[in-house]
C-alpha cells in the first residue's frame, strides 16, 4: 500500500489534517504521510514489502563523494519469504555506518548509489551479516537506474558464481532515506580480500620480502577518474592499472614495485613471439581458466566496459598459487544491449575485437590470446560445456522470471518514485513503455546473443554435442509484448540470409504491411509501429532465400 501526498502547495485543509495528526498521533504521521516539497514532486511512502527495508537517517547531513560521514542505519528483515513492515523494529541491523556516494558517470543520475562501512559505537569497523550474507563491514548500496530491468548486475553475478568464479553476493532491498522512499536497491558485497569474498592471503605491512611479498594483491584496470592510484601499462598507452587491495593509501612502496614488475614481466612475455611457449610462456603468470570464464561472461553480456573498466584481477602468494586470475566481475548495468554506443545494442560482434583495442584501452594480451588457436579451442570447449549447464537458455530465462516475480510489487513503487519507464535514460538504446516490456527486451536480446555466440565462438572442440540443445526457440521469430496493448511491438529478427521480406497479414489473409530486411538486420530487435492496427489477430511472415518464419500476435488495445 502506498500513500501519495498532495502535489505542489499544501492547501489549508491538508495543513489542518497534518496538524491534527501531529497533535494526536505524535510523529507517526512522518512514516504515513511523507511529504517531500523541495521540488514540488509527489513521492510515495513505503508501508510493507516482500523485500528487506533499509532505512538511513543522516540527521540533516548531505552524503558527500570521496569523504564519508557517519549516519544511522537500520534494516528490517523478517526472513526470506516473510513480509516486512515499515513500522517493524530494526531487527537485522541497527547502528552506525560511515557512508559516501559511489560511482563515476552514475553519480549524474538522481537515484544515487552508496558505499558504506558498518561500525561499532567507537567508530571501528564492525563485521556483521546483513540480510543473510557472510559477515563483513564493507558494502555497496547499488541504485539501478538506467537498467530498468533492475537485474543486469544481479543476473551477471549469480551466473558467475554458477560458473565457479566468485562474484559479489547480492540482495534486493528497498531504501528509505530520511523518511523518503528511494526505490529498489541492491545490497552488494564490496570487492575485497576476505575468506568469503576474494579468498587470497592477507598482505600486511611487514610482508616485504620473500614469499610474503608475492601475495595477495587485488588490482584493476579502470578509468583515471576512479580516485585511486596506479600505473600505465608499458604496452597499452591508454590502459591504467590501479591498486585495489592494499589500496593506494595502504600499499607499501616495495609492494607497489613487486606487483608492477610482475605485470610488466607478464606483458613482456605476452608481447613476444614465444608467448605461448609450453615452458617459459604466459602460463607461468596467468590463470587461463579464469580468463576464459571472464571473456565468456563479458562477451555474453556484450559489456561495452569489458576489459577496460572495472576489470579486477588478483594474485595470491607464489607458495599457494601465484598466477594472475581474472575477476571478480563488476558493473554490468549497461550490458545486455543497454548501451547505444560501441554497438552495445547489437546481438552481434565481439567487444574484445572492437575499435577500443586499436585505441589502446583493451589489454593487448586479452585479444592476442582470444585469437590464439590453442586458447580458442579451450574457449570453445568451455562455451559448449556451459551452454549445457548454467548458460542454457532456459536456465537464464528462469533466473530472469524469478527476479521478475520477486520484484513485481516493489518495481511498481520504484517506477512511481522514478517515473522513467518509456523514457530514454543514458545510455539506453532500447527501452519499453512498461516494466514487462523491459523484461521482454532483456530476454529477447539474450536469446539473440546466445544464438550468435553459438555460431561464431572461435576454436574447435571435440566435445560431443549430440545431447546439446541449441535452444531452437532462439531461431524463431519472436514478437513481444504479445498480446500487444500499446502503439508498438518489438520483433526479434532471426538470422537471415541475403535479402528478406517482412510481411504482416490480418486474420483474413490481407497484406497490411511489408518491408525488406537486409542480412545485416538479422538477429536485431525491430520496433514496429502498430498504432494504426485495429484490435484483432495478425500474422507476421519473414522469408529469405532459404527459410520462412511465421508468428502470430494479438492486438488488444483498451
Amino acid at each position: 500500500m502506498l500513500l501519495k501526498p498532495y502535489k505542489g502547495f499544501i492547501s489549508k485543509k491538508y495543513f489542518m489534517i497534518i496538524l491534527w495528526c501531529r497533535k494526536n498521533l505524535g510523529f507517526i504521521f512522518i512514516g504515513l504521510l511523507s511529504f517531500y516539497l523541495a521540488d514540488g514532486s509527489a513521492q510515495d511512502t513505503l508501508v510493507t514489502s516482500n523485500l528487506p527495508i533499509i532505512s538511513i537517517n543522516t540527521a540533516g547531513q548531505v552524503i558527500p563523494d570521496d569523504e564519508r560521514i557517519v549516519v544511522d542505519m537500520g534494516i528490517i528483515y523478517n526472513g526470506e519469504g516473510n513480509q516486512n513492515f515499515i513500522n517493524d523494529p530494526f531487527n537485522n541491523y541497527d547502528g552506525k555506518v560511515s557512508i559516501e556516494l559511489r560511482g563515476s558517470s552514475s553519480q549524474a543520475y538522481p537515484k544515487k548509489s552508496y558505499s558504506f562501512e558498518t561500525q561499532d559505537e567507537n567508530g571501528n569497523n564492525l563485521n556483521v551479516s546483513l540480510i543473510d550474507m557472510p559477515a563483513e563491514n564493507d558494502w555497496v548500496l547499488y541504485a539501478p537506474y538506467c537498467d530498468k530491468s533492475l537485474m543486469r548486475n544481479v543476473l551477471t553475478y549469480d551466473l558467475s558464481n554458477e560458473l565457479g568464479q566468485y562474484a559479489p553476493r547480492t540482495k534486493y532491498c528497498e531504501l528509505v532515506m530520511n523518511g523518503q522512499y528511494e526505490g529498489v536497491y541492491v545490497l552488494i558485497e564490496k570487492i575485497k580480500h576476505d575468506d568469503n569474498r576474494v579468498n587470497i592471503s592477507a598482505l600486511e605491512e611487514n610482508d616485504t620480502i620473500g614469499d610474503d611479498l608475492t601475495g595477495g594483491y587485488i588490482i584493476k584496470i579502470d578509468a583515471f577518474t576512479g580516485g585511486g592510484d596506479g600505473w600505465l601499462s608499458a604496452y597499452n598507452d591508454s590502459m591504467y592499472y590501479q591498486y585495489h587491495y592494499p589500496d593506494y593509501q595502504g600499499i607499501l612502496p616495495v609492494q607497489k614495485e613487486y606487483i608492477q614488475e610482475f605485470i610488466y614481466d607478464f606483458e613482456t612475455i605476452m608481447f613476444g613471439d614465444n608467448y605461448n611457449d609450453s615452458t617459459n610462456g604466459y602460463l607461468d603468470f596467468l590463470d587461463k581458466e579464469t580468463l576464459i570464464d571472464f571473456i565468456i561472461s563479458n562477451e555474453l553480456a556484450k559489456n561495452v566496459d569489458a576489459y577496460r573498466k572495472s576489470t579486477f584481477m588478483y594474485k595470491d602468494k607464489n607458495s599457494i598459487d601465484g598466477k594472475l586470475k581474472l575477476g571478480p566481475l563488476w558493473d554490468f548495468n549497461i550490458a545486455y544491449g543497454n548501451a547505444f554506443y560501441l554497438e552495445g545494442y547489437l546481438t552481434t560482434g565481439w567487444v574484445v575485437n572492437s575499435d577500443l583495442y586499436s585505441a589502446g584501452y583493451i589489454p593487448f594480451w586479452t585479444r592476442k590470446l582470444f585469437n590464439d588457436s590453442s586458447f580458442a579451442d579451450q574457449l570453445k570447449c568451455r562455451w559448449l560445456e556451459l551452454r549445457q549447464g548454467p548458460l542454457h537458455l532456459q536456465r537464464i530465462m528462469n533466473k530472469i522470471d524469478s527476479c521478475y516475480n520477486f520484484l513485481y510489487e516493489a518495481q511498481q513503487r520504484n517506477f512511481t518514485r522514478w517515473n522513467i519507464l518509456g523514457q530514454e535514460i543514458w545510455p539506453n538504446y532500447y527501452y519499453g513503455d512498461t516494466y514487462e516490456e523491459e523484461i521482454y527486451l532483456l530476454k529477447a536480446w539474450i536469446m539473440g546473443r546466445l544464438e550468435w555466440l553459438d555460431y561464431n565462438m572461435p576454436g574447435n572442440c571435440q566435445i560431443s554435442t549430440s545431447n546439446f540443445d541449441v535452444d531452437k526457440q532462439q531461431s524463431k521469430l519472436i514478437i513481444f509484448p504479445n498480446p500487444a496493448g500499446g502503439s508498438s511491438v518489438w520483433l526479434k529478427i532471426p538470422a537471415i540470409s541475403g535479402l528478406a521480406k517482412l510481411s504482416i497479414f490480418d486474420n483474413v489473409g490481407q497484406s497490411i504491411f511489408s518491408q525488406n530486411i537486409a542480412e545485416a538486420d538479422g538477429q536485431k530487435l525491430m520496433d514496429l509501429n502498430i498504432s494504426g492496427f485495429r484490435n484483432g489477430i495478425y500474422f507476421v511472415r519473414i522469408t529469405d532465400s532459404n527459410n520462412t518464419w511465421h508468428q502470430k500476435f494479438i492486438v488488444g488495445k483498451n
